[in-house]
């Protein structure tokens, strides 16, 4: 059987019963490493992203059923991985009695403690930049720079409109410019 199927046929495989953990096997492994990656820039750590992807398809797998189609399943998914990162993101500050600030720069600093972290590479100048950055001009970078992802499907994603994507998107440039050029 074609393992390309597209978003339609692997629906229809799921709510089949006879082919239902077929079919969600075939969205996770469809859309497991664009999620991971997603999930990841927001947490930061492989094992935080980890969690929080497999958290993520509970509640796919848990919610699949009731999918009415209104959206794309790319973007459903999208949305929940988003929801589960910032959930996540909370927990971490509930549990720190640390400032929002320090909780920022505690990202920051994750970045730092990697084992391949060299301050002088634009590439980790770049993501010490973006992890002190609110959170959410943090998603709206990530799924602009790094997923490419278009305004109109952001807006879905994330239930904002294009204008307040775009103002979030131009102000977390502008900071890491600054960040950048600063440091």
């Amino acid at each position: 059987m074609n393992e390309h199927l597209d978003d339609k046929e692997l629906l229809a495989q799921f709510k089949d019963p006879s082919s239902k953990e077929k079919g969600y096997t075939r969205i996770i492994k469809k859309y497991q490493e664009k999620l991971y990656w997603h999930i990841r820039r927001m947490v930061v750590q492989h094992e935080d992203a980890n969690d929080v992807l497999q958290n993520m398809f509970i509640k796919v797998w848990n919610g699949l059923d009731n999918f009415r189609e209104d959206s794309q399943l790319y973007t459903w998914i999208y949305r929940i991985a988003t929801n589960e990162s910032l959930t996540f993101l909370e927990q971490q500050k509930r549990k720190s009695t640390l400032s929002l600030s320090d909780e920022e720069s505690g990202l920051s600093n994750k970045v730092k403690a990697s084992e391949h972290f060299d301050a002088n590479k634009l590439e980790w100048k770049l993501q010490v930049a973006i992890q002190q950055l609110p959170e959410k001009q943090r998603v709206v970078f990530n799924l602009r720079y790094y997923d490419e992802m278009p305004y109109q499907k952001m807006s879905e994603v994330l239930e904002t409109s294009e204008g307040a994507l775009k103002a979030s998107y131009h102000h977390a440039v502008k900071k890491i410019e600054g960040f950048i050029l600063n440091n």
